[in-house]
C-alpha cells in the first residue's frame, strides 16, 4: 500500500492530464464515429467517406515536421489549451449547420483539415507533457494506463454512441462531445503544473533549422528511423483497412449499424485486455521482439477474418486477435522512442517522427476508398454467383471489401517479415 501511495504521487500530473483527456477523447471519438456512419449513410461510398481521414491526415503530416521547432520552443500547456479549444469551436461549427439543416459532406473535409492542422503542434506538445510529468522509471506503466485508454475509447464508444444516437440522434452525441472537452480543458488550467522542460537549441534557431535538427536526428539513430519506417510501412495498410472497413460493415449480408458497433466493442475489449497486460506485465527480455511479434499477429489474423467471416461471431473473434496485443507493442515501442531520444529534443524528433511515419495514412485511407469503390466492388459485381471468388469470399456489396482484406493480410504479415530482418532495428536493444 504504501509503495502504491508513492507511485500515485509520482504519477500524480500524469493521472490527472490521462483521466481527462482521455474522457475528452471518448467524446471527440464519439462525435468521429456518428458522422461517419452519417456520411456513409448519405452518400453510399467508402471513398467518400474516408475522405474525412485524408483531409484530417494531410495537413498533419505536411505541416509536422515545422510543428515540432514550434512545440519545443512554446508552452506546452498554452499549446494544448489552444488547440482543443479550437477542435471544441469546430465541433460547434457542426452542431450549428447541423441544427440549420445545412450541413454538407465538404463542411465536414474543411473542419477535418483545420483540425488536422491544429493537432500539428497539440500532439508533440501532448507527447513532451507525459514526458515531463512522468519519471523515466515508469514509462512503460505510463504507456500501457494510454493504450488502457484507448481500448476503453474503442469499447465504449459505439456503444454510447449507437445508443445516443438511437434515442436522441446526433445532437445529443455532439452535446456530450462539448461537455468532456470542457471537463479535460479546466482540468488542464487549473490541476496541471508541467515541469519546465530542459532547454534546448529550439529556442535560439529558426522553425526551418530545427525542422532539420529533428531529421538530422533520426539520420544519425538509424535504428529509429528504420523502426519509424516500418511502422510507415504498417500505417499504410492499416489505413486502408480502416477505409474499407466500415463500408464492408454497414453493406455486407449479415451488416449494418449494429454489426459495426458490435466489432468495434469487441475491438476494444481486446485493446483493454491487451493494456492491462501491458501495465501490470514486467518489461520483456527484447522489445524490438515484442513490437515485431505483435505487428505479426495482428496482421495476419484479423484481415483473413473478416475476408471469409460471414457473420458478426466471426467478425468479433477476428477482432480479438487482431487488436489483442496491439498494446504491447504500443508500450514498448513507446519505451523505445522516448529512452533513445532526449527530453530536450522530443517536440522537435516526434515531429519528424509524425511526418515519416504518418505520411501512409492519408494515402492508405485515399487507396482504401478507391480500391473499394472503383476497383474491387466493380469486379465482384462482375463475378458470376458459382466463381471461385464468390465462393470463398461472398457475393452482393460488401464482397470486393472481403476480397481487399485477405489482400491485406498478406501485404502486411509480409511487412512484419521483411522488417523483422533489420538489424539496425535489432540494434536499439544494445544499451
Amino acid at each position: 500500500m504504501r509503495s502504491f501511495k508513492v507511485l500515485i504521487r509520482e504519477l500524480r500530473g500524469f493521472l490527472i492530464l490521462w483521466l481527462t483527456q482521455s474522457f475528452s477523447a471518448l467524446g471527440s471519438a464519439m462525435t468521429n464515429f456518428a458522422l461517419i456512419v452519417w456520411s456513409y449513410q448519405a452518400q453510399g461510398s467508402a471513398l467518400t467517406t474516408a475522405l474525412l481521414s485524408v483531409c484530417s491526415y494531410a495537413p498533419y503530416v505536411v505541416m509536422s515536421i515545422f510543428a515540432g521547432a514550434l512545440s519545443d520552443r512554446w508552452n506546452k500547456k498554452a499549446v494544448m489549451l489552444a488547440s482543443d479549444s479550437f477542435a471544441a469551436l469546430c465541433t460547434v461549427a457542426v452542431l450549428v449547420l447541423l441544427q440549420a439543416g445545412r450541413l454538407e459532406i465538404w463542411h465536414l473535409y474543411c473542419l477535418n483539415a483545420l483540425n488536422g492542422l491544429m493537432n500539428t503542434v497539440q500532439q508533440p506538445a501532448a507527447d513532451v507533457a507525459i514526458s515531463l510529468l512522468t519519471p523515466e522509471r515508469h514509462y512503460q506503466k505510463a504507456s500501457g494506463l494510454r493504450s488502457l485508454a484507448n481500448s476503453l475509447i474503442n469499447m465504449l464508444t459505439p456503444m454510447f454512441a449507437t445508443a445516443l444516437l438511437a434515442l436522441a440522434g446526433i445532437h445529443a452525441v455532439i452535446l456530450f462531445d462539448l461537455f468532456t472537452f470542457f471537463a479535460a480543458f479546466l482540468s488542464l488550467l487549473f490541476l496541471v503544473k508541467l515541469p519546465a522542460a530542459p532547454s534546448g537549441a529550439a529556442r535560439a534557431e529558426d522553425v526551418l533549422c530545427c525542422a532539420r535538427q529533428g531529421l538530422r536526428f533520426l539520420k544519425g539513430q538509424r535504428g529509429i528511423l528504420h523502426l519509424i519506417l516500418f511502422l510507415a510501412a504498417i500505417n499504410f495498410t492499416a489505413s486502408v483497412y480502416n477505409a474499407a472497413f466500415p463500408a464492408m460493415l454497414l453493406s455486407r449480408q449479415g451488416g449494418g449499424e449494429a454489426a459495426l458497433g458490435a466489432v468495434n466493442t469487441a475491438t476494444g475489449a481486446a485493446l483493454l485486455l491487451g493494456s492491462a497486460a501491458a501495465s501490470a506485465l514486467p518489461p520483456p527480455k527484447s522489445r524490438v521482439r515484442a513490437v515485431c511479434n505483435t505487428l505479426l499477429l495482428a496482421m495476419s489474423t484479423e484481415n483473413f477474418f473478416l475476408a471469409f467471416g460471414r457473420s458478426v461471431p466471426v467478425w468479433c473473434l477476428g477482432a480479438v486477435l487482431g487488436w489483442a496485443a496491439i498494446p504491447l507493442m504500443n508500450a514498448n515501442l513507446d519505451v523505445l522512442m522516448r529512452t533513445h531520444i532526449p527530453i530536450a529534443m522530443q517536440g522537435r524528433v516526434f515531429a519528424a517522427r509524425n511526418t515519416l511515419q504518418f505520411f501512409t495514412i492519408p494515402l492508405g485511407y485515399f487507396a482504401g476508398g478507391l480500391l473499394v469503390d472503383k476497383v474491387f466492388e466493380p469486379l465482384m459485381a462482375r463475378r458470376p454467383a458459382g466463381s471461385l471468388l464468390c465462393v470463398l469470399f461472398g457475393a452482393g456489396k460488401g464482397s470486393g471489401a472481403a476480397l481487399l482484406f485477405f489482400l491485406l493480410g498478406l501485404l502486411g504479415a509480409a511487412t512484419c517479415l521483411v522488417f523483422r530482418r533489420d538489424r539496425q532495428i535489432w540494434a536499439l536493444e544494445c544499451p
